[in-house]
């Protein structure tokens, strides 16, 4: 007997809603809702498309990278994150604002390759290495429209089972996934013949070590002053919490989770793969052993100096970007014209979120900010309009511990 989810994706849109809807009984009203955000652009990106899911985009100001302003959109769902990064970025757009470099950039992957001798593969892939990233062009022939194409392969004895054969392909201005899946399992049949070895696997490496902007942003001493500490009290409390997260595995990943919050939501809004920047950030924290905070901070005369080495594996063009058209308006709004821009303002809206986040941290505590926004959240959710917002929350702000409750009463009195 067929299960009536059988070929779920062979059904038509309007017979797929039928179903979802009879089998757990949605409302008129629900089914409206998902009319109103169906679109059919979304169906051509997701299997069994319903409908889209939108997330608010605003806009991060003052962020000043390598000399050049920039308006950063920024997608997000966390009332308090734009307001940070846009708080940082002021304080750090003395001067130059941040400075961002670019080492190399280039996607890598690896073909993984079971009992065969290290030393043996290792002279057959140095003698060959020209062929090998010969054959990986060949494969990709408009690998050369978008970048230089394959450049380096290495090996790594990964057990005394495995060896790793790693391959860097410049990808341009393309983040490069299918191109280097498509080399990496040309080199996996070749060795093969070659070396009659068994191949496990040829798959990309979202390890993104060769694809990290290097950030550096200070702000002087003084600008970071609070009603009841003076500016270098201020900066010592930052470096030092940065120290924290140097040692302490508990505080490093809520410390990178702050600064993430900024670069997944800038990733988003620029139509790129944000599970593979975290993945590839969180590794990079890792990278050494021990789990520790992406950026330090220390003192320096009358600055405070942030450091951070991030990697950022996204494209300019290709995948989501082709589909989504506010991509290209974001682009426009940022005033990126390739990956390396792009690369460089997500590296510095996190340093930006980093700073706001560990000041508010050592001065008035995370929640007071935190919770100021939120009461936004908390009103909408409860019912309240755009026009009610006002006078809810300045209720609101009087209250020790709004809750649900709390809106709902307001609401009675502002609608009687």
């Amino acid at each position: 007997m067929e299960n009536k989810w059988d070929h779920f994706y062979k059904k038509g849109y309007a017979q797929r809603l039928q179903l979802i809807a009879d089998s757990v009984g949605l409302s008129d009203a629900q089914l409206q809702l998902i009319h109103q955000n169906e679109d059919h652009a979304s169906g051509e990106l997701v299997e069994n498309n319903l409908t889209s899911y939108p997330l608010p985009e605003g806009v991060v100001t003052g962020l000043i990278v390598n000399g050049r302003r920039h308006l950063v959109p920024m997608v997000t769902e966390e009332p308090s994150v734009i307001a940070a990064a846009s708080n940082g970025a002021k304080l750090l757009s003395a001067g130059e604002g941040i400075h961002c470099a670019i080492p190399e950039k280039l996607v890598s992957g690896q073909v993984i390759v079971k009992h065969a001798e290290i030393k043996a593969v290792s002279k057959f892939v140095e003698t060959n290495r020209q062929q090998i990233l010969n054959i990986a062009n060949q494969s990709h022939p408009s690998i050369l429209k978008y970048g230089r194409g394959a450049q380096k392969v290495a090996v790594r004895e990964l057990s005394p089972t495995f060896l790793s054969i790693d391959l860097s392909v410049d990808t341009g201005e393309a983040m490069g996934a299918n191109i280097i899946n498509t080399m990496l399992e040309a080199i996996s049949n070749w060795l093969s013949d070659q070396l009659h070895v068994e191949t496990t696997m040829a798959i990309l490496s979202n390890f993104a070590d060769e694809e990290v902007v290097e950030v550096t942003g200070q702000v002087a001493v003084d600008k970071l002053a609070s009603r009841s500490l003076d500016g270098r009290q201020v900066a010592q409390r930052i470096a030092d919490a940065s120290e924290v997260a140097q040692l302490d595995v508990k505080r490093a990943t809520t410390h990178n989770k702050g600064i993430m919050n900024g670069v997944d939501a800038a990733v988003i809004a620029f139509g790129n793969d944000w599970r593979a920047v975290e993945s590839a950030a969180h590794a990079f924290a890792a990278r050494q052993g021990p789990y520790k905070g992406l950026s330090t901070w220390q003192v320096v005369g009358d600055q405070l100096v942030g450091k951070m080495a991030l990697p950022v594996p996204i494209g300019f063009v290709g995948g989501a970007s082709k589909v989504l058209p506010l991509v290209a308006v974001n682009q426009q709004i940022a005033q990126i014209h390739h990956s390396q821009d792009e690369m460089q303002v997500i590296a510095a809206v996190g340093l930006a979120q980093n700073l706001a986040a560990l000041k508010a941290l050592v001065t008035d505590g995370i929640q007071k900010g935190h919770m100021a926004l939120q009461l936004k959240s908390l009103a909408l959710s409860n019912g309240a309009t755009t026009q009610e917002l006002p006078a809810v929350l300045a209720q609101l702000r009087q209250i020790a511990n709004p809750n649900s409750q709390t809106v709902k009463e307001i609401l009675k009195t502002i609608r009687r």
